[in-house]
């Protein structure tokens, strides 16, 4: 490939949409292009970021992707929501690009529980369900829409008045024993030819909001073998996982499958099996394989925080002690930062008060000086501000009283190591 393939992602700012993100936003074959309805996270880390997309509901929703297709040469589309997959995947033929996801009949069966139930119930193990009028319920048992994602509107329900009040709110639930022991993601990959090349289950020991944010791998041979027998009866086509949950005897029940990627596939991507490109290439028809590395990895997510700021300048000026080095060893931060300066062909100037030779500590952390525009080696007496002459600059320094000293004398930004982050694109 010599042209990178351009690559639309919606809604970007979703779980799935950042961890897509993480999988693409560094390879020289793909170029990302991020969408969302609403300002969300996703303006934050996708350097090409288009908002006010309509709704999935909306009837000019298809004609806006369209239009966005047309205008940013998009070749692919990867759907970041399951009911953006459904949507995608009914109007593919009229779409100017290709949707990464598994065939349309596919799509349709994974968004109903009801339907994925009805049609697995003889190959794997389902949940048992009840009807709203059985009499032979035995509570607790749990519910949840036929349609939905995550945890939305799932609970236990301990007895018939509580049945009852849920129902009459919603109709179209699933209403189903309660499964009560661990929890399972296997996430999966299919090629063009039906043939599953992985399938890698992951234990959910720790549940936000539907997401699984603290995870690590379980090997299991039940899980390939329940992966082979779902890819058997429904055809997937690229990336998908499905989830299973302990019952009561400690067997495995299936609760749902997705034909899309997973936010916490970041995990495997991190033994190697990136999901998201490997569906691209499969999608241009490159034949795939899947490596995967033999080592232990836990992922554990949380909020983390990305900046947009309105800084001008041309020049950084940056402290050694406490600040490029912390406690004798390299600050990777700071590096990073001044190589990201270095790439923008800002002017980056150390301005020290270091007590030995800083060349020479320079060449033992293995640091080149020639990273530096220019070298300014003060004595302990000097005001770092006398020395700063760009006016159109900023200063980092561990030390407060050097901070503030130049903000009061020459109103420029300053930063310690603490807000390094803020200027890490």
């Amino acid at each position: 490939m010599t042209n990178k393939k351009r690559v639309l992602v919606f809604p970007c700012g979703s779980e799935i949409g950042l961890e897509i993100n993480r999988a693409l936003a560094n390879d020289i074959h793909f170029e990302l292009f991020g969408a969302s309805s609403l300002p969300d996270h996703g303006k934050f880390v996708y350097k090409n970021y288009i908002e006010g997309i309509p709704y999935v509901e909306d009837n000019n929703f298809i004609s806006t992707i369209n239009n966005i297709c047309q205008e940013y040469s998009i070749d692919f589309i990867i759907p970041a929501h399951d009911s953006v997959v459904l949507k995608l995947a009914q109007n593919a033929e009229k779409l100017k690009a290709k949707v990464i996801t598994s065939p349309l009949e596919t799509c349709e069966i994974a968004r109903s529980k009801k339907r994925t139930y009805e049609i697995l119930k003889d190959t794997i193990l389902c949940p048992k369900t009840y009807n709203i009028d059985d009499e032979n319920i035995e509570y607790p048992i749990f519910i949840k829409p036929d349609v939905g994602q995550g945890s939305q509107g799932a609970k236990k329900i301990n007895n018939k008045k509580e049945l009852d009040i849920e129902y009459n709110n919603n109709k179209n639930i699933v209403i189903s024993e309660l499964l009560t022991g661990k929890e399972y993601t296997i996430d999966c990959f299919t090629d063009r030819y039906g043939q599953l090349l992985f399938a890698g289950g992951r234990q959910r020991t720790r549940i936000k909001s539907g997401i699984s944010v603290n995870s690590y791998p379980v090997d299991n041979p039940e899980f390939i073998a329940i992966a082979e027998k779902i890819n058997s009866v429904i055809k997937f086509r690229g990336m998908w996982f499905f989830q299973l949950k302990e019952n009561k005897d400690g067997k495995l029940a299936l609760l749902e499958i997705a034909p899309r990627i997973a936010g916490t596939m970041g995990m495997y991507r991190g033994l190697g099996i990136n999901f998201a490109q490997l569906a691209l290439y499969d999608a241009m028809d490159f034949k795939v394989d899947v490596i995967k590395n033999n080592f232990n990895i836990e992922i554990d997510r949380a909020l983390f925080a990305k900046y947009k700021h309105n800084i001008e300048y041309n020049t950084v000026y940056i402290d050694f002690d406490d600040t490029i080095i912390f406690n004798d060893k390299v600050n990777t931060d700071a590096i990073k930062f001044l190589y990201q300066a270095k790439n923008e062909n800002k002017k980056i100037i150390l301005i020290t008060k270091h007590a030995n030779d800083v060349k020479q500590t320079l060449a033992k952390l293995h640091i080149c000086d020639s990273l530096f525009d220019e070298i300014i080696h003060l004595k302990k007496e000097d005001e770092k501000s006398v020395f700063i002459k760009d006016k159109n600059s900023l200063f980092i320094d561990d030390s407060y009283s050097e901070r503030k000293k130049v903000f009061e004398n020459l109103n420029i930004p300053v930063f310690g190591i603490d807000a390094l982050e803020v200027l890490i694109n």
